[in-house]
């Protein structure tokens, strides 16, 4: 079994991405223990709250991680799929609102970019959560992934 941890600074506050949250973790429950490990979020100006937010990442997530990031290496579904089966655990990071500080990007083990759009960082989780889905259903060959 796949043991994936996903670590994200604030709250889900969005109702409906709350419940699509709860959805993906309830169907990945054969596949992989995902845990959500919220951190604490930083106030203030922008560039307080992201010194704040970083610190408190590299406190706490193991090394390595991969972190979602704009400049990241974009994977199709089956290239990821193919990511997530060559190890037992990995460490997603995803940063506040106003991203991470250049520490976090270079402790990183891997830039990974969801898109060539833009999402809030809220939105990034549930489509991790979605992409981790389709990942397992493509490893153990189930019908989902077309």
């Amino acid at each position: 079994m796949y043991r994936i941890r996903i670590y994200y600074p604030g709250k889900t506050k969005a109702k409906f991405i709350k419940e699509g949250i709860s959805h993906y973790l309830k169907i990945l429950k054969p596949f992989a223990k995902i845990e959500f490990i919220e951190l604490k979020e930083g106030h203030g100006e922008a560039e307080k709250v992201i010194e704040e937010e970083s610190k408190n990442i590299l406190n706490v997530v193991k090394l390595p991680f991969t972190l979602l990031h704009k400049d990241g290496i974009m994977l199709d579904s089956l290239e990821f799929a193919e990511l997530i089966k060559n190890k037992s655990i990995h460490d997603f990071v995803i940063g506040g609102v106003y991203g991470v500080n250049e520490e976090v990007i270079n402790s990183a083990s891997l830039l990974l970019s969801l898109s060539k759009l833009t999402f809030t960082h809220e939105m990034s989780r549930l489509l991790l959560l979605e992409q981790l889905y389709r990942s397992m259903t493509i490893i153990w060959g189930k019908k989902y992934h077309y």
